[in-house]
């Protein structure tokens, strides 16, 4: 059981017979749509199928033989956009199948049951270093361990997981859950070692000597500074900051009466909904471009505007107004200009004066940081704008004993974009160790 939350679950379990009877709809089409959909390509009319024929324990290990972090992935998936937004019932003017909520139901059963989440293979000789304990870390070395390699992670945090025990709304899923299904890896075989900063207690130096090949899947840091007057004020938070709070210290986390978020992502409607759910009066959401360009997922926007938010379009923080707390901000209008390179509308300052909101709490949600400090050190890796280039079928780098994946190489996705990414990158790197001989180049060093 999940511990009680004062954040009820956006999408809560299903009962046994709201299980069968939403499995009982589902048309298990051939090539299903919902299939492709999925970036780790789970084979979702046959996970249903085993649900609603009573098999779980089939039901489950279909589920994880493609993605090991099913159970996580079940609650914080963009359903609505990816396989469910892809099935079939939608030509029919039909309401989807659940999918997401039956995959919760058979990971669920799962991990009460004890089942493993996978069975490590036959073992054969080569060693990988992971960097990071995140979903890209975590599924490369699940992965791994089911070829047959030894993979040891180093995570920097205290606590493993990445956002998705300290990132992702409590709505969607709490860090404790979150914890348990890392526990439920580490139970199978995966090995972390949390608090290891690479270049400080570890040097790439070190990994290179006692590892065949490195997996860097450090995803991303902190949301970066505004760079307007007064964000030095009490009061100024990032986003990211401001989620890990309410995660794991709510006793000390604090609320303004009057808050503003700064962006448009998807992390935005996280911090406005959960600061209307702990009792902010008013919340704004500040968006510099128009609402057709706002990046954050229509039904995430819908959630927002249901909980009592309102959005400023074609506005841009121009200065955080008050003495040591925040008291107000200036937001300058802004007119859509020609596209940047992006494709979109480029932003620019319009005429008129500046709307002033008064406030208490500002949340900066503009987009976060990469860890530069780190990629920038690792030998011979290329990057383009910060994130790692790589080959996208073996995510292997400039450099063949490094391979990357997850947010530090797409800039930020869904974690089933970066679980995706680093099962491939297993495969990838098991293909790397076996042409380097089966890793006899380490087993004769250690020799």
């Amino acid at each position: 059981m999940e511990s009680s939350n004062p954040f009820p679950e956006l999408k809560p379990a299903l009962a046994i017979d709201q299980a069968l009877s939403e499995a009982s709809r589902c048309l298990y089409c051939y090539d299903a749509p919902c299939t492709r959909a999925c970036p780790t390509h789970i084979d979702v009319p046959a996970f249903i199928k085993k649900i609603a024929t009573g098999n779980l324990r089939g039901s489950a290990r279909t589920i994880l033989q493609s993605n090991v972090l099913g159970a996580s992935c079940a609650r914080v998936c963009p359903t609505e956009v990816l396989c469910e937004g892809a099935c079939v019932m939608h030509d029919v003017q039909k309401k989807p199948i659940q999918i997401g909520q039956l995959q919760r139901y058979a990971t669920d059963w799962a991990m009460s049951h004890g089942m493993k989440p996978f069975e490590p293979g036959p073992r054969r000789a080569g060693r990988v270093a992971i960097i990071g304990a995140g979903p890209a870390g975590l599924a490369c070395a699940a992965e791994l361990l089911r070829l047959g390699y030894e993979p040891q992670i180093f995570d920097a945090a205290a606590t493993p997981g990445g956002l998705n025990t300290t990132g992702v709304a409590e709505y969607k899923m709490t860090s404790e859950f979150a914890l348990r299904e890392v526990g439920w890896l580490v139970e199978a075989g995966v090995k972390i070692k949390s608090g290891v900063r690479i270049g400080v207690d570890v040097q790439l130096a070190d990994l290179e000597r006692q590892f065949d090949a490195v997996f860097i899947g450090v995803g991303l840091g902190k949301v970066g500074k505004l760079g307007i007057p007064g964000e030095e004020l009490d009061g100024v938070v990032e986003a990211i900051e401001f989620i890990e709070a309410l995660k794991v210290r709510r006793a000390q986390a604090r609320i303004g009466r009057h808050v503003v978020v700064i962006g448009g992502g998807n992390t935005s409607i996280d911090v406005v909904t959960q600061a209307r759910a702990l009792g902010a009066d008013e919340v704004t959401l500040v968006y510099r471009r128009s609402a057709d360009e706002m990046p954050a997922y229509k039904h995430e926007v819908e959630l927002a505007r249901a909980s009592g938010c309102r959005f400023v379009y074609q506005a841009a923080p121009l200065r955080i107004v008050g003495r040591e707390r925040v008291e107000a901000i200036l937001l300058s209008p802004m007119l859509m200009g020609a596209p940047d390179a992006s494709g979109r509308r480029r932003p620019e300052p319009a005429p008129g004066e500046p709307l002033t909101i008064d406030c208490d709490m500002v949340v900066a949600a503009t987009g976060q940081e990469k860890h530069l400090a780190l990629l920038e050190m690792l030998p011979n890796v290329k990057l383009d704008h910060g994130r790692v280039l790589v080959d996208e079928r073996t995510m292997q780098t400039s450099n063949p004993r490094y391979f990357a994946g997850g947010d530090c190489v797409s800039g930020g996705q869904e974690v089933v974009n970066a679980v995706a990414e680093g099962k491939r990158a297993a495969v990838g790197i098991a293909a790397h160790i076996e042409a380097l001989g089966g890793g006899v180049r380490l087993e004769v060093a250690r020799g």
